[in-house]
């Protein structure tokens, strides 16, 4: 009841703001409004005026950097694109048992060292509005019932400390997923981790977000066999071009 009371609360709220905003909300729900406004009063830990807040400061952003545009818009000239995606290995896996997406990123073997730090911001807002326009869409209808969040892999192979010269690249992303983005992601799986990778994690852990450390698995070993027990499918696909 009181969940329910919070999302009457919140959507009533978001009934009031101004057009421009509605209309970016209505891109970023899809026709899942309640759903939308779920994943902001998690991210706040059910407390409406702070959801409210977040929901409200995150239409603002995307309208003043025209982000429900941001796909027709992609990174110039083709050859500097064609660097930034060489340089940060991330596609989709396959899908798991529950529909899923499983999206894999190679981050040991990701230099991020061709473009400058906006470019490589640039490329993962619009790989984040693929997935949550295109990807999260289609496994909805495939389903038959709502699928708002993904899987991901994150592949440790090849990780060295110079990985730590990244760190405002990563620090910008975080703060974007953890402020416009909430919720999205249902589990991270950290694999092949080295031995720096616990001097590595120290050092990356604090810039996340509690409730985005909670969601974090290292699996030491060999991955097969309990990344297969999430995953129905496997592909080859990559995210599209932006």
């Amino acid at each position: 009841m009181a969940a329910q009371e919070a999302i009457r609360q919140l959507q009533s709220s978001m009934e009031e703001v101004d057009e421009p905003l509605r209309c970016t909300y209505e891109n970023i729900h899809q026709g899942y409004p309640t759903e939308t406004l779920v994943r902001f009063l998690k991210a706040r830990d059910w407390n409406v005026s702070k959801a409210y807040e977040m929901l409200v400061d995150c239409l603002k952003w995307r309208t003043e950097n025209e982000i429900d545009n941001i796909l027709a818009n992609p990174i110039t000239p083709v050859e500097l694109y064609r660097a930034v995606r060489d340089s940060q290995l991330i596609g989709l896996s396959g899908y798991s048992k529950e529909g899923l997406p499983v999206i894999a990123l190679g981050i040991g073997l990701s230099t991020y060292d061709k473009a400058s730090i906006n470019k490589y911001v640039q490329s993962h807002i619009q790989m984040n509005e693929y997935r949550d326009r295109v990807l999260l869409p289609q496994a909805t209808k495939k389903h038959g019932r709502y699928i708002g969040t993904c899987i991901k892999v994150l592949d440790m192979t090849g990780l060295r400390l110079s990985a730590m010269n990244q760190l405002k690249l990563l620090s910008n992303i975080s703060s974007i997923d953890d402020l416009n983005y909430p919720e999205k992601t249902e589990t991270y799986y950290i694999v092949n981790p080295p031995l720096i990778f616990s001097a590595c994690w120290k050092v990356v852990k604090p810039l996340l977000q509690e409730r985005t450390r909670r969601k974090i698995r290292v699996l030491h070993g060999s991955p097969r066999d309990e990344l297969l027990k999430i995953m129905a499918d496997s592909c080859q696909h990559g995210v599209p071009p932006q």
